[in-house]
């Protein structure tokens, strides 16, 4: 049975890598209505078309994993053990998909795996099994995670061609694609909408919208050529603490998406409606900011920027921890999201722009670390808080959104021989 599923799954795979292929170059797009998408297409919506597509496919498959833990009847352990073979997925995928993107170039790359990417959200609504379900997940984190590094390579790359900051208002085109696709699997479910149905129609429009916009005349400069780095490789030197800033931010990110509701019913006492208004406005700040972050960078500097960034992060999680009224709380999570948005973007810039490793590699090597914090984060929360307190457990926040501002330095742009 499931050797069947997968067949079917890669022949939808190729299939549909085919015909988007075909249909993107062919005449079809010639009409009056998708001249007018080509003529508007620019690096910078290129490489955004593809953050969004990023974002809506992982979107779409966080908004349906109630139903499908339904469909599998999964236990919450069960559960968690599945989505650690997703991280696991992307994990492996991080230094293969930057070597990847060094040898053939980030834009070339990146399209590929989106068109991939797509195909393997499909393969999760067809799984039967819990064990191939976890396969599937495997496969899915590995395409969703090397996509990750690919784009973020091709993104430095328009930076550097524009000589201006532009990873931050990227980066939200990630959180603005989320937030799409999870308001899809909202609609489908009050729809009452199958999820293999679900997955196929909204894979196949958003992959074929997103790359007619990302098909331009780019040509990635392949770094293969550079002294031999190889394919598996943890950050070192200087890109050692810039990927530890990475480490630390995504700490902070993931124990507010999995704990922030947690901390503020056990501290503030509200019930568990109005406790996830903390996490709506954590991450609705965040992308605000992120929208605006790459003028802030260019006026302040990097290393300005993340600096001020880790002291309000470290901040706002202070307020939330000493001052227990609810609004407050907000305003402390409010803080935390201003400060968190633009350290993951100029860390993307400044790994990119690495002057000993190649873009690919040195993006994969402190996406490895920053995916370890958010892997260890949440679970290093749930150990603290279990042992002492919730808000004990948040002060790890506030410790690491100092040593950001301590690290920050690393964050300058080294001068480069490209």
């Amino acid at each position: 049975m499931f050797v069947h599923v997968f067949l079917d799954f890669f022949l939808i795979c190729k299939l549909f890598t085919y015909s988007s292929t075909r249909i993107i170059e062919s005449k079809l797009f010639e009409g009056f209505a998708l001249s007018i998408i080509f003529k508007f297409r620019t690096p910078w919506r290129a490489v955004a078309a593809m953050f969004l597509l990023n974002g809506a496919l992982f979107g779409v498959w966080a908004s349906r994993i109630p139903a499908i833990s339904t469909q599998h009847d999964l236990t919450p352990g069960a559960l968690g053990m599945l989505l650690l073979c997703m991280a696991i997925g992307a994990l492996v995928s991080f230094p293969i998909a930057g070597f990847a993107s060094d040898k053939f170039g980030s834009a070339t790359i990146t399209r590929k795996l989106a068109i991939i990417y797509a195909a393997s959200l499909i393969l999760l609504s067809l799984t039967p099994v819990a064990w191939a379900l976890a396969i599937a997940l495997f496969i899915f984190g590995a395409f969703h995670g090397a996509m990750d590094v690919s784009m973020n390579a091709w993104a430095a790359e328009i930076e550097r061609v524009g000589k201006r900051p532009m990873m931050s208002s990227l980066h939200a085109m990630f959180s603005v694609g989320a937030g799409l696709g999870a308001a899809s699997g909202s609609a489908a479910a009050a729809l009452d909408l199958e999820i293999t149905v679900h997955f196929i129609s909204v894979s196949i429009a958003l992959t074929i919208i997103t790359l007619s916009m990302a098909y331009i005349p780019w040509e990635s400069i392949r770094k293969a050529g550079m002294p031999s780095t190889p394919i598996f490789s943890l950050p070192s030197g200087s890109l050692l603490a810039v990927g530890f800033i990475a480490f630390c931010a995504s700490l902070g990110e993931g124990g507010m998406a999995d704990w922030g509701a947690i901390f503020i019913v056990t501290v503030a006492s509200v019930s568990e409606a109005k406790a996830a208004l903390g996490y709506v406005v954590f991450s609705s700040v965040m992308v605000a900011m992120r929208l605006i972050g790459d003028h802030i960078v260019a006026r302040t500097g990097p290393v300005i920027a993340a600096r001020v960034g880790g002291v309000t992060a470290a901040i706002g999680s202070l307020v939330a921890i000493f001052i227990n009224t609810f609004p407050m709380i907000l305003v402390g999570f409010a803080l935390m999201g201003f400060g968190y948005a633009v350290i993951m973007p100029i860390v993307f810039t400044r790994a990119a722009n690495d002057e000993f490793t190649p873009p690919g590699v040195a993006i994969a090597s402190v996406s490895t670390l920053g995916y370890g914090g958010i892997l260890l984060g949440p679970p290093l929360i749930g150990f603290v808080a279990d042992s002492t307190s919730i808000k004990t457990a948040f002060l790890i926040l506030s410790v690491l959104a100092f040593l950001i501002t301590l690290l920050a330095g690393f964050l300058t742009k080294p001068p480069s021989n490209r």
